[in-house]
C-alpha cells in the first residue's frame, strides 16, 4: 500500500506483437486456459476488481470470483468471499443495463468525474451500490484509491482492463505490480488496443519505468511479473 491507497496490481494477456484486443476493440480470448485459471488465482487474492467501462460493456463481465475453488482461497486468504467490484469511467458510459449490474454477489462502485451527464449520474446511481465523483474531466486515481482504502477497506486492487483504462492508471502512477502473459499470436492492427492506450509520454525521463521479478514458460506462454520501481 502506498500513501494509504490500496496495492494496485494489474494482470493482462497479450500478443506477441503487444494487443490485447482486435482493432475493431471486440473481444476474443485468445490465451490459453491455464491463463484463464492464472487470472482466477489473481482474483482470488484482491479485496477489489477494476475495470473500465468499455470492457464491462463490451465482454459482459461479471467480475465474479471463479467459483468454489477460489472462493475457499478467497476465505484462506482471510477475504470476503467476493470481491468489490469498481468500474471506472469519466463520463459514465456504463450501460445501466449491464450484465454485472444484474449479478448483485457483491457491491458495484462506479469511480467517474465531474463530466459525467446529471442523467446519466441518476441513472447510474440507481443500478450501483455508490458512485462518486473524483476529478473534474477525468477520474483523479490517487484520490479514487484512498477512498476505496478507507471507505471500502480495499487493501488490494486488481485491474482488469481494458487499455484506456490502465494507461490512465499508469499515467497517474497508482499501479505497483504488472501481471503479463505473452501469447504465440500475432493481431496486428495500427489500432488494436494495447495495456496502456490513451495519451503518451513525449520523453524517455516520463517513462514509468518497471522491473522484471519474475519469467517462466509454459507451453507456448510465457508468464510474467513486472513490479513499478520507483526511485529514491
Amino acid at each position: 500500500m502506498t500513501d494509504k491507497r490500496p496495492f494496485v496490481f494489474s494482470n493482462f494477456a497479450m500478443t506477441a506483437d503487444g494487443k490485447i484486443a482486435f482493432a475493431h476493440h471486440h473481444f476474443k480470448p485468445f490465451s490459453s486456459e491455464r491463463d484463464r485459471e492464472h487470472m482466477m488465482e489473481l482474483r482470488a487474492l484482491a479485496d477489489g476488481l477494476i475495470c473500465g467501462a468499455t470492457t464491462v460493456d463490451v465482454t459482459g463481465t461479471i467480475l465474479g470470483n471463479g467459483g468454489d475453488l477460489y472462493r475457499r482461497r478467497r476465505r484462506r486468504e482471510g477475504l470476503s468471499e467476493f470481491p468489490l467490484r469498481v468500474i471506472a469511467s469519466g463520463s459514465g458510459s456504463i450501460d445501466p443495463g449491464a450484465n454485472v449490474f444484474k449479478k448483485r454477489f457483491s457491491p458495484i462502485v462506479i469511480l467517474t468525474s465531474e463530466r459525467i451527464p446529471k442523467s446519466r449520474l441518476k441513472a447510474l446511481r440507481a443500478v450501483a451500490d455508490a458512485v462518486e465523483v473524483f476529478g473534474r474531466d477525468r477520474v483523479d486515481f490517487p484520490r479514487a484509491f484512498r477512498w476505496l482504502r478507507q471507505e471500502w477497506k480495499v487493501r488490494r486492487l486488481l485491474c482488469e482492463g481494458g487499455g484506456e483504462l490502465h494507461g490512465a492508471m499508469v499515467r497517474a502512477d497508482v499501479v505497483d505490480e504488472l501481471h503479463l502473459t505473452i501469447s504465440p499470436v500475432i493481431f496486428g492492427g495500427r489500432t488494436a488496443p494495447t495495456i496502456a492506450d490513451g495519451d503518451s509520454v513525449r520523453r524517455l525521463m516520463d517513462a514509468k519505468p518497471f522491473r522484471l521479478t519474475s519469467l517462466r514458460a509454459v507451453a507456448d506462454e510465457i508468464f510474467t511479473i513486472w513490479r513499478r520501481h520507483r526511485r529514491g
